[in-house]
């Protein structure tokens, strides 16, 4: 079985040892960085599976650092932020981030964070080595859109499109759901792998995201659409 291991980066020292304590005694191979130029340097020579990143790193800025590792890297991020620093937590999930977990958090809230992130992760790459008669590595075409799980890419016109692994697992079960409207809580529940009192949020700014990518019109979407009070569809016949 494959050992996740972990980036986190976070210029707490005292935090970081706390962290990196619990997660290695969970079974998690654990890096550590201090600071932006320490996270690219293990980011480049380690390869870690996923990035849990502190938006404040004293002089540095978390949300730069996404910004340069979302420019060729698909590696999921869960973004730390301080308690009702709204703000932060939006941001960091507009510029690419998966997941964030506000603090204080308990041990046991990044935990499940980090297990299911990994378990999503894990499943994709796995989709892309199975057999053909798996339908879940069925092409899937709707309007101008082709995802092709088998080489985990979605083309728009035949053009690729540049998403996060979070994005597209996200564009895939709208797919596979086509013309269901589906809750913030629905999708969720099958995208994040859990929900809680955050998975609105996410939801709602992870679709923003991805609807700046697959429309011609952001602000006038023709292809994922709101329907207010209930959820999203995605839908070429509305």
């Amino acid at each position: 079985m494959l050992v996740a291991k972990l980036l986190l980066v976070d210029d707490d020292r005292d935090l970081v040892d706390i962290i990196h304590y619990g997660l290695r005694r969970a079974g998690f191979e654990v890096l550590v960085a201090y600071d932006s130029p320490m996270a690219l340097r293990q980011l480049q020579r380690n390869h870690p599976h996923l990035l849990v990143l502190d938006i404040s790193l004293g002089a540095d800025n978390g949300f730069d650092l996404i910004k340069h590792i979302r420019r060729d890297s698909r590696i999921p991020i869960i973004v730390l932020s301080g308690q009702g620093r709204e703000e932060d937590k939006i941001r960091g999930l507009e510029l690419g981030a998966d997941d964030y977990v506000s603090k204080p958090f308990g041990h046991g809230e990044l935990l499940a964070r980090v297990r299911a992130l990994f378990r999503r992760s894990e499943q994709a790459a796995y989709s892309m080595t199975e057999g053909t008669n798996n339908p879940s590595r069925t092409q899937l075409e709707i309007g101008p859109l082709t995802l092709k799980p088998a080489r985990h890419i979605v083309l728009k016109h035949g053009q690729r499109l540049n998403l996060t692994a979070t994005e597209y697992r996200l564009l895939h079960y709208l797919m596979v759901n086509e013309g269901s409207v589906l809750s913030p809580e629905t999708i969720a529940k099958h995208v994040w792998g859990y929900e809680d009192g955050n998975s609105r949020e996410i939801v709602r700014v992870t679709v923003y995201r991805l609807r700046k990518k697959l429309e011609d019109d952001p602000a006038n979407p023709e292809l994922l659409c709101t329907v207010l009070g209930v959820g999203f569809v995605l839908d070429t016949q509305r």
